[in-house]
């Protein structure tokens, strides 16, 4: 996890993440917004979740990760790097972000797909399949 610089209104906790380049494919973002927010590079597992925030006309793809290699490293977008708990990441983020990556860490093989507004779920776990 990494501690938001400039956050404003959003958890101060939360993933690396970020807007794909045009020319890039998903997992290549994936890998670029990891290395870029915190030094480490990582291979992408798979697709653990689709989350829209319907007040702000976002989605969000979230992958399962692992770490292959790099030194953590803060960037102008991360104040602090830390690997965190279940409880923690719970503790720490405010619920809707926090689910994301408790889904990621869920086993079975469905991507969880939910509907929030920032700050509630609009919409209980449904898994695609």
């Amino acid at each position: 996890m990494r501690e938001r610089s400039g956050s404003g209104d959003l958890p101060s906790w939360g993933p690396p993440g970020g807007v794909l380049e045009l020319t890039e494919t998903v997992e290549d973002g994936v890998r670029r917004e990891v290395h870029e927010e915190t030094g480490l590079k990582v291979g992408v597992e798979r697709l653990t979740g689709v989350y829209k925030n319907v007040s702000r006309g976002i989605v969000a793809l979230v992958f399962r990760c692992h770490l292959e290699e790099g030194s953590e490293r803060l960037s102008d977008e991360s104040t602090a790097i830390a690997w965190l708990t279940p409880a923690e990441v719970s503790e720490r983020m405010a619920e809707v972000y926090a689910v994301r990556l408790l889904d990621a860490l869920r086993d079975d093989a469905a991507p969880s797909i939910r509907n929030h507004d920032g700050r509630r779920w609009l919409t209980g776990p449904e898994t695609a399949g």
